[in-house]
């Protein structure tokens, strides 16, 4: 089967298959790949996907209420930890973007009618022939960066978010010569 360039072998390779680009409307998966995408920042992906069951385990399974109530003491605590990315930024993130992912949730219902409604509810079909023709980010990716800074998250910038959607499906980003953007496309 042909694969996009990046998909590689082992977790990589799994992950391109079963999750990358499949349209997510799960509350609780949406916040773990918000937390994920902003932990990865400036660092490869596979970094991350190496280090995501312990990300699990140190975030409460990455659930944002929990998160939530995690104290200074606790986030320090988890910045001695070797099996996450041990960035003080990135860590405290992930407790101010829990209280941003409750309120939206609040006002929205769930997070998933919020970040949906910028694609209005239909993930966005590309048609890329290599990953060089990719961007890095786009003009609506950094219209919902905006929207969710000025909601209180950070770690969301336009590159982040647009990474963001692709993993969660907002977008079909896979080459137009893998077995998964026909799949996608459906």
């Amino acid at each position: 089967m042909k694969r996009c360039a990046w998909a590689g072998e082992g977790l990589y390779r799994d992950y391109h298959d079963l999750e990358w680009g499949l349209p997510l409307h799960d509350d609780h998966r949406l916040f773990e790949f918000l937390v994920l995408e902003g932990a990865q920042a400036g660092l490869s992906w596979s970094t991350i996907l190496n280090k995501r069951e312990n990300y699990r385990a140190a975030f409460a399974n990455f659930d944002p209420v929990c998160v939530t109530r995690f104290s200074d003491a606790k986030l320090e605590k988890l910045l001695l930890d070797p099996g996450i990315v041990r960035n003080r930024l990135k860590v405290f993130s992930a407790r101010r973007n829990a209280r941003a992912f409750l309120e939206v949730q609040k006002e929205f219902g769930s997070f998933d009618a919020y970040i949906w409604a910028f694609v209005e509810g239909r993930p966005i079909q590309n048609r890329w022939k290599t990953l060089a023709e990719m961007p890095a980010e786009t003009e609506l990716s950094g219209a919902i960066s905006k929207d969710m800074k000025r909601r209180g998250f950070n770690f969301v910038g336009p590159t982040i978010i647009y990474a963001f959607m692709q993993a969660v499906g907002m977008v079909n980003d896979h080459t137009t010569d893998c077995f998964r953007h026909k799949e996608l496309a459906k």
